[in-house]
């Protein structure tokens, strides 16, 4: 019988110091609030579009439909966050710049084209081209000239956008809504999921596979919880640094297509507006250190998706979209109060003074 309270107790230890908890309890309450509240949150409906194809509906869809662009910008968040210690706010303005490089190139400068310009393909390669360049230049800001993350990135978050007006000319193309764009914000025809979830699917079996056949999330990882050390072993953390903001960019790109994939159009002042803080919070809810050092990129994603949990069960109780990040703000308090060393180590001393009585209580039964 010892044993087995032994075992129960290592088992809460271990829950309780793991890095998934915060967000698997997080996901458990907003679960549990829209049973109680509202039970028909989790109901998903079969039904067809104008065109008359298969497509799914229902919260849930919309929370993995319109999660998907920002758990792809959590993962290179996350490499940002681990290897400086800071995070890139500018990825919701390189979003704008990205694509609105996108939307010059499929339109050929008419602001309403009949047939595109130029393949899909090439658009969206100019776009990553672009959201490279913008993630290289944060990076040599921040790698090179040591300026700290956010004020760097302060730089494209306030040009950023001026700089996707002027790339079209401050208008807003329009694409053609028989071109075929409109698929990867939308639906595959015959096909009743939406397409941003397998594009967001295909980006995670990428970085899984990066991070498990090569030794980037090690020197991420290295560079975050010691530069120097990592320096005399070997490493570069200035390149290092400045890929994880190339990576970023890559990410931005993907996230841009779809953006403006669902529209076909672009509005450069509201798309993808303080998508950046949501992708940071994504970050912190899954419990990586907004400092630097080690990561959970599996909690990360996790962690978006909560976030358009939360948002979603918002807006279903008709919570006004300018109130949305005051109710934000509470979760990131408290995310940083149950992050901090001091906090989980009160919890634990707490589990172990309740567990004491029943402990003794066993030796004395024996």
């Amino acid at each position: 019988m010892t044993i087995e309270k032994n075992k129960e107790g290592n088992f809460f230890k271990r829950l309780l110091h793991s890095q998934m908890i915060i967000p698997i309890a997080a996901l458990l309450a907003l679960v549990l609030f829209n049973l109680i509240a509202d039970p028909s949150f989790f109901a998903i409906s079969l039904g067809q579009d104008s065109a008359g194809n298969p497509v799914l509906s229902g919260q849930l869809i919309s929370i993995l439909n319109n999660g998907s662009e920002l758990a792809i910008l959590a993962i290179g968040m996350t490499l940002v966050t681990a290897a400086t210690g800071g995070q890139d706010i500018s990825v919701g303005a390189t979003i704008a710049v990205a694509g609105s490089a996108m939307l010059a190139m499929l339109c050929g400068g008419n602001i309403h084209p009949d047939t595109l310009a130029v393949p899909i393909i090439v658009a969206f390669l100019v776009g990553v081209l672009v959201a490279m360049l913008c993630g290289a230049f944060n990076g040599v800001m921040v790698a090179i000239f040591k300026v700290q993350p956010m004020v760097a990135t302060l730089i494209l978050y306030t040009a950023g956008r001026s700089i996707a007006a002027w790339i079209n000319n401050n208008q807003l193309p329009i694409i053609p809504t028989d071109s075929g764009f409109g698929i990867f914000g939308g639906f595959i025809p015959g096909i009743p999921i939406p397409t941003p979830c397998f594009i967001a699917i295909a980006c995670f079996v990428i970085i899984f596979l990066v991070l498990k056949f090569t030794s980037l999330g090690l020197y991420v990882q290295s560079v975050g919880i010691n530069e120097r050390a990592s320096r005399l072993n070997g490493l570069n953390p200035t390149f290092i640094k400045w890929l994880t903001f190339v990576i970023l960019g890559v990410c931005v790109a993907v996230a841009a297509l779809i953006k403006v994939s669902r529209l076909n159009t672009i509005n450069y002042q509201t798309i993808a507006a303080d998508i950046e803080m949501d992708a940071i919070l994504a970050v912190a809810l899954g419990g990586n250190a907004l400092s630097g050092g080690k990561f959970n990129m599996g909690s990360s994603i996790l962690g978006a998706y909560i976030i358009q949990f939360l948002t979603t069960t918002l807006y279903k109780f008709n919570v006004a979209s300018a109130a949305l990040p005051a109710y934000k703000a509470v979760v990131v308090i408290v995310l940083v109060v149950l992050s901090a060393p001091v906090v989980r180590a009160k919890l634990s001393a707490f589990w172990k003074k309740i567990r004491a009585p029943k402990n003794s209580e066993v030796e004395v039964a024996k």
